[in-house]
Parts: structure tokens; sequence; C-alpha cells
């Protein structure tokens, strides 16, 4: 049987000092939420940059976009280099494929 490892995640991560406390404390990932319609969490974009580039390899960089177009997707990732983008609003399906070619090796949630 093999042995399957747990992977934690925390969301919401608002500064450099409470993701590197995350890390320490052996997260599998932080989430990094962007502009929001609505509820808890939501960082502007510079710091959501900020925090991605003090996060080593091996630790995913979520971050949770409600952006609708593919275009906008690719963007944001560019500007934030995270290694993960977690869609939570409704996507076209049909625009997958768009993100996974201009984003090689990110991975979309």
């Amino acid at each position: 049987m093999k042995e399957t490892k747990t992977r934690v995640k925390i969301c919401c991560i608002s500064g450099i000092e409470e993701a590197q406390l995350a890390i320490r404390y052996g997260v599998s990932a932080i989430g990094l939420v962007s502009e929001m319609p609505s509820g808890p969490g939501p960082i502007p974009e510079s710091l959501i940059t900020e925090i991605a580039a003090t996060v080593p390899p091996g630790i995913a960089t979520f971050l949770l976009t409600c952006k609708q177009t593919p275009d906008e997707v690719i963007e944001q990732q560019r500007r934030t280099r995270v290694n993960t983008i977690q869609l939570v609003d409704a996507f076209p399906i049909e625009e997958y494929s768009k993100l996974q070619q201009a984003m090689p090796g990110i991975r979309i949630v």
C-alpha cells in the first residue's frame, strides 16, 4: 500500500511574516487572494508579488482570482509570479487550453 502525504494549504495569507510562519510549520501551499467582489482576505497584487517572491521552491503559491478571461488571468499570473492559479468563479471550459498553453508549468485549479 502506497503511503500518501497530507498536504496543507493556508489561505488568505496577508503578509510576508505570516507566509514565513506557515512555511516554518510545514505547509505545502499558501493562498494569496487577489481582488474579489466579496469576502475576506483580498490583498493588493503588489503584496501578492512580494510574498510570492519570498516563498522557497517546493511550496505552492496559489493566486486566487476571479478574473474571467484568459488574457486577464495570464497577465495577473505574470505580474504576481505565482506557480498556481486557483479560479474561484465560473470560467469557460473552452478557455482552459489558452491558459495551459500560455503558462506552461503553472498549475490551474
